[in-house]
């Protein structure tokens, strides 16, 4: 069965081909480093990654760009607020989200271009469509003309005159149409500017993208994302410029994974998370809390393009499920390699591989993929009890650690979490519960149950010994 994708170009889910066979360019919009990344930055992160890990795995070579808008109206307020400089504070705000990006496990993309170390080709770009007639000169601004693209507003799904009469756009006497975007704007006093053809400034928004995308994937890509939130007017107005310059369509498939939202503790609604409501939830902050994979479950158990809702009881809920997951790796207590419980395990591991493709061939879906690796797990523990050991019991926890792999799983213990922590104290407890109970001191050993059990700690009694888990 072929790759389907959902294209938000066409509104359809289409067959997944790419340009060149076996290659995909993907382009995705990263972040404006002006203040501390939050969750909803890495929720998009960790999607593209997702959707690259499993490319590579059905056999792609895959070439990943993820730009940084490192100067822009955002990093200049914030520079001047904090009395800094704006260029070495974005630098520093980039990095320091490069950082968390390994501490979530996201693979590194093939090049991390920045607007402050592309401005020859951005003026090369802006130029080529002033000799085309897509863009005019005004006092050292520089604008779009975006009646000259007669395919305007198709990605947003919006005329150029819907647009005009529903959208509120800024007023300049200097532009033609006030729909027309700034492709550079002329320096103002105190601002970070560079030379060009029509006087030193800086770039607009939107232009950074088209031409990061051409420097190094060439004029025509395979995949362009970001979230549901730049599909206007960033994303439509990336496709104008680029195709007004270049004659081609830019991206084949456009892919936007939905945005991020909060429960109000207090009220039970749902909130976009915001600086102005004070309820910003830090990458840095969840990383203290949480093991990386945890956040990652999040995100995978619902469809990418749909919104993803969060506050502590859906964290505490996916660690849960992060210790099931972490169940189906613990060591076997048999050594059994022979009959009827090790052929069931084997032709579960191969129904959850194939179940696990099939998900994740439906445009990624990854809460299928997911269920899979679950109903894997549960095999992995039902072997277990059955005494089941051995090669293929290893064979299984492989593939279970493979699949989880193509998700981003890590599946191992943070170093300082704590269930690393407590694991040597609660299994010698486990220990003396079960040394009680050949003693038949069995009160006492109920009462080890029962005071783990408040602890958080449940236990489960099988054919082969107690297994433990964290609730």
């Amino acid at each position: 069965m072929p790759i389907t994708i959902y294209n938000t170009l066409t509104r359809t889910t289409e067959p997944f081909e790419t340009l060149e066979p076996g290659v995909v360019r993907m382009y995705v919009c990263g972040v404006t480093p002006y203040d501390e990344a939050h969750i909803g930055h890495a929720m998009s992160a960790v999607v593209f990654d997702v959707i690259r890990r499993y490319l590579e795995f059905r056999g792609y070579s895959v070439r990943h760009i993820v730009n940084f808008t490192d100067v822009d109206d955002k990093v200049i307020a914030r520079a001047a607020q904090l009395g800094r400089n704006p260029l070495e504070l974005s630098s520093e705000l980039a990095e320091e989200f490069l950082a968390q990006l390994r501490a979530l496990n996201v693979l590194p993309a093939s090049a991390y271009p920045r607007v402050t170390r592309t401005i020859p080709e951005i003026i090369a770009f802006i130029q080529g469509l002033i000799e085309r007639g897509h863009a005019y000169v005004a006092n050292g601004d520089v604008y779009f003309r975006v009646a000259s693209d007669p395919d305007y507003g198709k990605l947003s799904g919006r005329s150029l005159e819907d647009m005009l009469a529903g959208t509120r756009f800024e007023v300049d006497p200097r532009k033609e149409s006030p729909a027309d975007f700034a492709l550079w704007k002329a320096a103002r006093p105190g601002e970070p500017a560079w030379d060009s053809p029509w006087g030193p400034g800086r770039p607009g928004w939107h232009i950074e993208c088209s031409a990061m995308s051409m420097q190094y994937l060439g004029e025509q890509i395979d995949i362009h994302g970001g979230g549901t939130d730049l599909i206007f007017p960033h994303h439509e107005n990336e496709i104008a410029q680029s195709e007004c310059l270049t004659g081609k369509p830019f991206a084949r498939y456009w892919v936007h994974n939905g945005m991020l939202q909060l429960v109000n503790p207090e009220t039970r609604q749902v909130e976009k998370m915001s600086k102005s409501l004070g309820n910003v939830v830090t990458v840095a902050s969840f990383l203290e809390r949480y093991d990386a994979d945890v956040f990652r479950l999040i995100v995978l158990s619902s469809s990418y393009r749909s919104p993803l809702t969060y506050n502590d009881e859906v964290a505490a809920d996916n660690a849960r499920k992060l210790e099931r997951l972490l169940t189906g790796l613990q060591p076997p207590t048999g050594a059994l390699t022979e009959g009827a419980p090790v052929a069931a395990l084997a032709d579960a591991a191969a129904t959850a591989r194939a179940h696990f493709v099939a998900a994740m061939d439906a445009d990624f879906n990854t809460a299928g993929a997911l269920a899979a690796l679950f109903e894997l797990v549960r095999a992995i523990n039902i072997a277990r009890d059955a005494g089941v050991g051995g090669a293929p019991f290893v064979a299984a926890q492989n593939a279970l650690r493979e699949l989880a792999g193509v998700l981003g799983l890590r599946l191992n213990l943070r170093p300082g979490s704590k269930r690393q922590d407590v694991a040597p104290f609660i299994d010698l407890l486990v220990e003396v519960r079960g040394e009680l109970r050949k003693a038949r001191q069995f009160a006492l050993a109920d009462m080890v149950r029962s005071r783990l059990a408040d602890l958080g700690v449940m236990l489960e009694d099988g054919p082969q010994g107690t297994r433990w888990k964290l609730s």
